[in-house]
């Protein structure tokens, strides 16, 4: 790929989260950010100022642009489907942040949008293709813990009132600590299992509103329509069963992010919020030894499932941080709400083959893909 010319992406919505992805790409030989927009048309111009050759558009502009192959899209979750479906009209491949639309049956929309028009789809979260969550997968299928049985992932906090000026959409629908925190973490225990059957699921609110701690609304209450806490039991074709709690109503955790359990052993997997971290395992009979990177995008960031996307395009195939990844990812998450709601497993319609594991890349191997 980096002996061809570049692959143009344009990026909408430069948020708190672009600067991670704009990090990341500048780093990549084989993609060229070609044009950016926002809806502050002022921030759009600052972050072009700062990108050889990069323009700053509206979203329309950006769209309809001929020499613009790939639309990361960075806007609000209420966003994701119609700039998505936007993209994919032009013609244009699409990775996006997570969840990959608001709802299933916009998120449903936009992947058969996509195989109509015979563009690709790819989506957050990928930290998963860091070391971390991939030198647990390659433990796992080395069978250094024996047939998994369980697993475990948990992650509590306040809520992201307390920090974020802006904090509004976490508790609108297509919010609430499942949706924005959840991927992370379902999507590992998918990536390390494998495909979810059905879910059962509970869920909760601890107050219908929260006070912004920050920024120029600081002290504004604003309305909670979503439940705030949620734990859910995931049943895997495999077999294996997982448990998720997500939660904007606690203080803080000892819980170890993701525990895995098989017959021979058993793994802690760092925050999957990151992409590397150590990885333990407790083998039958042995101590908890730390396993050095064994698999993984070495030092990568956020983008790298667009960096990982574009390779594979290349080659004619999907990403590993795919749309029907994400899809998956979602209806597992709108079935666990669904199940809190009414009390009844919720039997699940799509399913995903894991992806290739990511053999062991050091940086400057990924940046010249």
């Amino acid at each position: 790929m980096s002996a061809a010319e570049p692959t143009a992406v344009g990026i909408v919505g430069l948020g708190v989260i672009s600067g991670q992805y704009l990090a990341t790409l500048a780093e990549a030989s084989g993609i060229r950010v070609a044009a950016v927009a926002d809806l502050d048309v002022a921030r759009a111009q600052a972050a072009a100022a700062k990108l050889p050759g990069c323009r700053a558009l509206s979203t329309d502009e950006l769209l309809a642009d001929d020499g613009i192959h790939t639309v990361l899209n960075l806007t609000i979750p209420a966003a994701h489907a119609d700039v998505a479906l936007a993209a994919i009209a032009q013609g244009k491949d699409v990775y996006g942040e997570k969840p990959l639309a608001a709802t299933l049956a916009d998120a449903e929309r936009v992947m058969d949008a996509a195989t109509a028009a015979g563009v690709r789809v790819g989506g957050a979260p990928d930290t998963v293709l860091g070391t971390g969550v991939q030198t647990a997968r390659a433990a796992i299928d080395d069978g250094r813990i024996g047939q998994p049985v369980s697993a475990s992932a948990m992650w509590v906090s306040a809520g992201h009132e307390s920090w974020h000026p802006q904090p509004d959409f976490y508790y609108r629908e297509g919010g609430g600590p499942l949706l924005d925190m959840g991927p992370y973490y379902v999507t590992s225990l998918v990536q390390l299992l494998g495909p979810v059957t059905s879910v059962s699921g509970a869920g909760s609110r601890s107050r219908d509103e929260r006070v912004i701690g920050s920024g120029p609304r600081a002290g504004e209450r604003i309305p909670v329509e979503v439940d705030t806490h949620l734990t859910g039991i995931l049943h895997h074709a495999s077999g294996a069963i997982s448990t998720v709690t997500m939660s904007f109503d606690g203080v803080r955790s000892t819980a170890e992010p993701i525990e895995v359990h098989g017959v021979d052993g058993s793994l802690i997997v760092p925050d999957p919020n990151g992409f590397a971290g150590d990885v333990r395992l407790h083998e039958r009979g042995g101590e908890w030894q730390t396993l050095e990177p064994w698999a993984g995008y070495v030092d990568s960031g956020r983008g790298i499932g667009l960096v990982d996307l574009v390779r594979a395009t290349a080659d004619g195939a999907d990403g590993r941080a795919s749309g029907a990844m994400a899809l998956h990812v979602l209806e597992i998450m709108t079935a666990l709400t669904t199940s809190a709601a009414s009390g009844v497993r919720e039997p699940l319609r799509t399913t995903v083959e894991r992806p290739a594991l990511v053999p062991l890349t050091p940086a400057p191997l990924w940046r010249n893909l």
